[in-house]
């Protein structure tokens, strides 16, 4: 649901269509609901949504492969121009995919970030092969009338829950007597509401941290101010290091500063092109000055939130 409404929004589409799936062949069977249960439980949870449709076309059209579903939906809509709308973590794994660049060829593609999955799914295979494809979130309005391949990679509001999660829920014993898909849909509510700003303790985390990468000689240093405008975190700050050596220093010597006073978590700092870490109210980005200006992401950043205000240091 959060996907689908930041869809018609930022993609200026008609309608949303839900596919329910008659099985993912990545995933395991175990743990699902029968089909016409996930179907009926899907169509509810739409329901206030005339713009949205559960379907359950993708069973009738006999096709348990995306590829296969795109090829049979243009063939029975000729007229129709869809748009494929993924999670980040799909982008990342799309190599392992049936005929996964062929998807590229059918149809234009939407992304929407998920927790945890940016740095993997923007660095991995599928988005340096169709690199040259990507467009700007500013033009994602007009995705749907462009010619494949062409794909955009929305850094939006995240939402922390997954399927798997939620299904685990609805098996657990509850003391409250509701239904699962609205103890799905209250809960998921609550973790999109905007996160309050933690004046003392986000402004220290900060301070530690710009004065580390001024310690560390970093370049271009920018933050953004997310505080309100989204639940993953108050600030973001981005820098540059003029080399995969300087930009694991540079990794270095923030971790050292924060320790036992922050927990943070770290990612990439083992190839030095691209690393982030993760000190919970404030996102830090750390690149060399040619992958930073490939991702862009104060530009990028700065369309998702038209109204957020990017500040050198």
């Amino acid at each position: 649901m959060h996907i689908s409404l930041l869809a018609l929004r930022r993609l200026a589409l008609d309608e949303v269509w839900w596919l329910v799936s008659p099985q993912n062949p990545l995933k395991p069977a175990g743990g699902m609901a029968p089909f016409a249960a996930r179907l009926e439980g899907a169509a509810k949870i739409a329901a206030p949504h005339r713009r949205i449709v559960v379907s359950d076309i993708e069973i009738r059209l006999g096709a348990s492969y995306t590829t296969d579903t795109l090829t049979k939906l243009r063939r029975r809509f000729p007229r129709r121009r869809f748009v494929w709308l993924i999670g980040g973590d799909n982008l990342a794994q799309l190599p392992r995919w049936r005929r996964w660049q062929a998807i590229f060829a059918m149809a234009p593609i939407a992304v929407f970030d998920r927790p945890g999955s940016s740095l993997r799914a923007l660095a991995g295979v599928a988005a340096h092969r169709f690199a040259r494809a990507r467009i700007s979130p500013s033009a994602a309005h007009r995705l749907a009338e462009m010619d494949p391949p062409a794909w955009v990679y929305f850094h939006a509001r995240l939402d922390p829950r997954s399927a798997t999660q939620i299904r685990a829920e609805q098996t657990t014993p509850s003391t409250e007597e509701r239904p699962p898909e609205l103890t799905a849909i209250a809960t998921t509510v609550a973790t999109l509401a905007p996160r309050p700003r933690r004046t003392n303790r986000t402004a220290e985390l900060l301070r530690r941290i710009l004065a580390s990468l001024d310690d560390s000689k970093a370049e271009e240093v920018v933050t953004v101010d997310l505080a309100g405008k989204t639940s993953i975190a108050d600030h973001m700050v981005i820098a540059s290091g003029r080399s995969s050596r300087q930009v694991a220093a540079m990794t270095e010597h923030l971790a050292d500063a924060l320790a036992g006073r922050f927990r943070i978590a770290i990612e990439g700092k083992a190839q030095g092109d691209w690393v982030l870490i993760d000190a919970g109210d404030v996102i830090v980005h750390l690149f060399r000055p040619e992958i930073r200006a490939h991702y862009n992401l104060e530009k990028m950043w700065g369309a998702a939130f038209p109204d957020a205000e990017a500040a050198g240091q």
